[in-house]
C-alpha cells in the first residue's frame, strides 16, 4: 500500500528546503534591486551637483577633447583645478571616483589622472548612457581606493549617466563609483535572520501536519483491504470479456487504421507545401473564403499580408537551388516560431509567403504583425557553414476596405508588396487604390526600358562643377536622360528605381559609363579640356563580380585616363556591398577618384568613413536648400565641413541655386559648387558651347 506518512515526510522536507532556499535569494534580489535603485538615484543627484557646480569647465572640456590623444588630455591646464573642485564636492559622500567621457568614449577627466585618455567606447554602460539612458552595475567585492593604504575590497555601484547640452542632446557621459559596502553588510545580516525565521516556521508546520497524516494513513489501510477484494473479482470478469472482443475486432481495426493513414497522407499532400510543411495556396484560399464569410457576418475586419523575400533569386543563382530550398525551410520555421499574431501562414510558391490575420480591431494591430515579420529577418540564417542575411517586403490589404473577395485581397496585397519593395526593401506597405495604377505604370515602364537601350533612347547630359572662389570649371557630373516615344521625356525618379529593381540598371549603368568616357575623350581630342567627369554607380553594378573587368575594358576602349574619372557612391551603396573596402581599394589602385554622394542623408558611420578610400564628400541638396532659412541645415553643413577638414576630404555642394547659398558655402571653405546657379544638366553640345566660350 502507498505509505502516506513516508511520502509526506519526504515531500514536506523537500518543500521546506526549497521554500527556505528560494525565499532567501528572492529577498536578497529584491533588496539588492531596491538598494541599486536608491544608489543609482544618489549618483544621478550627484551628477546634477557636478553639472550645476562645474558646468562651464565641463562644457569646455567636452568641446576641446574631440580628436585629442591621452597625453594631450592629461596636459590640459584646468584639469588640476577641476579635479580639486570635484574632490571637494565628493568629500563626506559615498562617491569615491568620478570619470567623464566624451561622445567618442574617451576618458577626458577622472579623479584618478592615470585613467585619462583611456577608451570605453565598447562598454555596455557607456553605450546605454550615450543613447540617453542611465546604466548601473553592482560590482560585488570590487576594489576601493583608500589612498595611502592601497586598495581594499568593497561593494561598489558604478553608474553611467548622460551629460546633456542645452538642447538636451547627449554631450558626454559621467561614470560615478559609489561605496555601498555598509548597506550590503546590513542586507546580508537581515537575510540570515529572515532565513532562520522561515526555517523555524516551516518546521513547526511540518510537525503539526505530520501528526494529521499519520492518522489518515490508518484509515486508508482499512479501506484498502475492502477495495482489493472487489477489484480482484472485477478484473477476472474484464479479462475474459477482453479476450473475446480482441479476437472479433482485431481484423477490423487493422483495416480501419490502414484507410485512415492513407486518407491522412492524401489530405496532407493536398493542403500542404511538401518543402516547408506550411499550408499551400489551395489551403490558404479555402481558409480565406471561410474567414471572409464569418468576418462579414460578424461585421469585423481581417488582413492579408503578402510576404516576398528580397533578392532571393540571387541566392539561387549564386549558391544553388539546394541552398535556396534550405533557406526557404529556415524562413518558414522562423516565421512560424517567432511571429505571434499570424492566424494562418502559407507558402504560395517560390519565395512568396502569405499570412492571414483575423479579428482585426485596429490598423495598428496589423502594423505590429508586419513589424514582427520584418523583425524575424534581422538575424542571419545559418545553413551549415553559410551565413545569409535576408530581408523581406510585406504588402497588406484589409477586408472589407481593399476588396471583398479572395482574388481581390490577394492581388491588392501583392500590389502593396511591390510598393514596399519600391520603397527600399525590408519594408511593409498598406494597399491604396492608386497602387493598381502604379503597378500598371511600373510594368509599362519596365517593358519600355528593356527596348530603350537597343533603340538608342537614352542620352547623357552633364552638369558643371565649378571652383567656389574662381568660378572656373573643375568638372561635370554625367546624368542620364530618357526620351521615350510613347511617354515623352521620362524623369529619372520614375525610371531609375524600376531599372534598379528589375536589374536593368546594370546594362544602363555600363552604357552611361562608356558613353561618358567616350564623350570626354572626344572633347579632349577636339581641344575642349574638361578637367574631370563624375559618374554615379548603382549597388547592382558593384555587386557584379565582373564590374572591375568591365570598367577596365571601357577605359581601354575609350583611352580614358583613370585619373580624370570620378565615381560617385551613396552611403547606402557602400554599406550594402559585401567587402566594399576591398572593392573601393581596387578602384583607387586604378587611379579613379571616389566621392560619397548625398552625404548626411543616410546612417553615416564615422568608423567606416575614416577607413573608406574616398577623396570627396557631396553635401546633399536638401541641406543646401535650407541656407538662410533653416538654422538646423546650416549647422549640419558646418559639421560636415569640419568633419571633411579633419579627414582631409574635398567638399562639393549640390543644388546651389542662389548667390546667398554660394557665399555661405564659400565662407565655410567648400571647394566646389554644383547647381542651377552655375548651370543645369544639358546635352554635351550645349555644355561645350557654354563653357568653351568662358575658357
Amino acid at each position: 500500500m502507498f505509505n502516506l506518512s513516508r511520502y509526506f515526510s519526504t515531500v514536506s522536507f523537500i518543500l521546506v528546503v526549497l521554500a527556505a532556499g528560494l525565499l532567501g535569494p528572492l529577498y536578497q534580489k529584491l533588496a539588492l534591486q531596491q538598494l541599486q535603485s536608491l544608489a543609482e538615484r544618489r549618483n544621478v543627484e550627484m551628477v546634477q551637483i557636478f553639472e550645476n557646480s562645474l558646468h562651464g569647465p565641463l562644457a569646455a572640456l567636452l568641446t576641446d577633447s574631440v580628436g585629442r590623444d591621452a597625453r594631450s588630455l592629461q596636459a590640459t591646464e584646468d584639469l588640476a583645478r577641476l579635479s580639486e573642485s570635484a574632490l571637494a564636492l565628493m568629500q563626506d559622500t559615498s562617491v569615491f571616483q568620478v570619470k567623464v567621457y566624451n561622445r567618442l568614449g574617451d576618458v577626458i577627466f577622472s579623479t584618478d589622472s592615470r585613467q585619462i585618455g583611456q577608451s570605453r567606447f565598447d562598454s555596455p554602460g557607456f553605450k546605454a548612457a550615450i543613447k540617453g539612458g542611465v546604466s548601473s552595475d553592482l560590482l560585488r567585492r570590487g576594489r576601493l581606493n583608500v589612498g595611502e593604504k592601497g586598495r581594499t575590497p568593497a561593494d561598489v555601484l558604478a553608474s553611467f549617466i548622460p551629460i546633456r547640452s542645452n538642447d538636451q542632446a547627449v554631450a558626454g557621459v559621467f561614470e560615478l563609483h559609489q561605496n555601498v559596502t555598509p548597506f550590503i553588510d546590513e542586507l546580508e545580516r537581515d537575510l540570515w535572520w529572515m532565513t532562520a525565521g522561515v526555517v523555524l516556521t516551516f518546521a513547526a508546520l511540518y510537525v503539526m501536519q505530520f501528526l494529521v497524516v499519520r492518522r489518515a494513513q490508518g484509515i486508508l489501510e482499512d479501506q484498502e483491504g475492502r477495495l482489493k477484494a472487489a477489484r480482484d473479482t472485477l478484473e477476472l470478469q474484464v479479462e475474459a470479456r477482453t479476450e473475446e472482443l480482441k479476437r472479433t475486432n482485431s481484423q477490423l481495426e487493422s483495416e480501419i487504421a490502414e484507410r485512415r493513414q492513407a486518407q491522412s497522407k492524401l489530405n496532407y499532400l493536398a493542403y500542404h507545401d511538401p518543402l516547408t510543411g506550411l499550408a499551400n495556396r489551395r489551403c490558404f484560399i479555402e481558409r480565406l473564403e471561410e474567414s471572409l464569410r464569418e468576418t462579414a457576418r460578424r461585421g469585423e475586419r481581417l488582413a492579408v499580408l503578402f510576404i516576398d523575400l528580397d533578392q532571393f533569386k540571387q541566392v539561387n543563382d549564386s549558391l544553388g537551388h539546394g541552398i535556396g530550398d534550405e533557406l526557404l525551410v529556415s524562413v518558414a520555421t522562423r516565421l512560424s516560431d517567432h511571429v505571434r499574431l499570424i492566424d494562418m501562414l502559407a507558402r504560395l510558391g517560390g519565395d512568396e509567403f502569405i499570412c492571414l490575420m483575423e479579428g482585426v480591431q485596429r490598423t495598428e494591430d496589423v502594423e505590429v504583425l508586419a513589424q514582427e515579420i520584418l523583425a524575424a529577418f534581422e538575424q542571419p540564417f545559418r545553413l551549415g557553414d553559410t551565413e545569409l542575411f535576408l530581408t523581406a517586403s510585406v504588402g497588406i490589404s484589409l477586408f472589407p476596405g481593399d476588396g471583398d473577395s479572395v482574388l481581390a485581397l490577394m492581388r491588392n496585397a501583392d500590389s502593396a508588396m511591390y510598393r514596399a519593395k519600391f520603397s527600399g526593401r525590408g519594408n511593409y506597405h498598406f494597399y491604396t487604390p492608386d497602387m493598381t495604377r502604379a503597378v500598371q505604370e511600373r510594368v509599362q515602364i519596365e517593358n519600355l526600358l528593356r527596348r530603350a537601350l537597343d533603340h538608342g533612347e537614352f542620352r547623357v547630359h552633364l552638369q558643371p562643377q565649378v571652383d567656389t572662389q574662381s568660378g572656373e570649371l573643375v568638372g561635370a557630373e554625367a546624368l542620364v536622360r530618357w526620351q521615350c516615344p510613347e511617354l515623352g521625356e521620362v524623369m529619372p525618379t520614375r525610371f531609375i528605381p524600376v531599372a534598379e529593381d528589375s536589374g536593368l540598371i546594370v546594362g544602363l549603368g555600363t552604357w552611361v559609363l562608356r558613353e561618358t568616357c567616350r564623350q570626354f575623350m572626344h572633347w579632349r581630342e577636339s581641344g575642349f579640356d574638361l578637367p574631370k567627369v563624375s559618374v554615379n554607380l548603382s549597388v547592382r553594378q558593384l555587386e557584379r563580380p565582373e564590374f572591375i573587368d568591365t570598367l577596365e575594358r571601357i577605359l581601354d576602349e575609350t583611352g580614358m585616363d583613370p585619373h580624370c574619372l570620378k565615381l560617385e557612391l551613396t552611403e547606402s551603396v557602400v554599406m550594402a556591398v559585401g567587402d566594399s573596402f576591398s572593392l573601393l581599394d581596387r578602384l583607387r589602385s586604378l587611379g579613379i577618384s571616389l566621392a560619397l554622394d548625398d552625404f548626411g542623408t543616410g546612417y553615416s558611420s564615422l568608423s567606416y568613413l575614416k577607413m573608406l578610400p574616398i577623396q570627396q564628400l557631396k553635401i546633399d541638396r536638401s541641406f543646401v536648400e535650407g541656407i538662410g532659412r533653416n538654422s538646423g541645415d546650416e549647422a549640419i553643413i558646418r559639421t560636415i565641413m569640419e568633419l571633411a577638414r579633419s579627414l582631409e576630404f574635398e567638399v562639393v555642394a549640390e543644388g546651389v541655386e542662389t548667390a546667398e547659398q554660394a557665399g555661405f558655402l564659400a565662407e565655410l571653405g567648400c571647394q566646389q559648387l554644383q547647381g542651377h546657379l552655375h548651370g543645369k544638366a544639358v546635352a554635351p553640345a550645349e555644355f561645350r558651347a557654354r563653357w568653351a566660350a568662358r575658357a
